[in-house]
């Protein structure tokens, strides 16, 4: 099957999304942790009028007790900001 021959579906939107993605993997470079790429991305996407949802919020229960809790990082700043060398 040659894939160039096949129609992509929605393929303006995979490549738009695909470019945010890269274009926030390459301010940092590999090796920050996950968060503050998902924010980047986030960041990106509203600048492209991409609608997003982010992350909720949530609490990590063990043994009847809280023992974390995962929510969006609070910035003041650009995520994009944060994670640039």
């Amino acid at each position: 099957m040659d894939t160039n021959e096949e129609k992509l579906l929605f393929k303006q939107e995979v490549f738009q999304i695909i470019g945010c993605a890269i274009e926030v993997l390459n301010a940092p470079g590999h090796g920050v942790v996950e968060k503050p790429y998902e924010n980047a991305l986030v960041v990106e996407f509203g600048l492209r009028k991409i609608p997003v949802r982010q992350q909720p919020a949530f609490d990590i229960f063990r043994k009847a007790r809280k023992s974390a809790c995962l929510s969006q990082t609070s910035l003041s700043s650009s995520p994009l900001s944060l994670i640039q060398r």
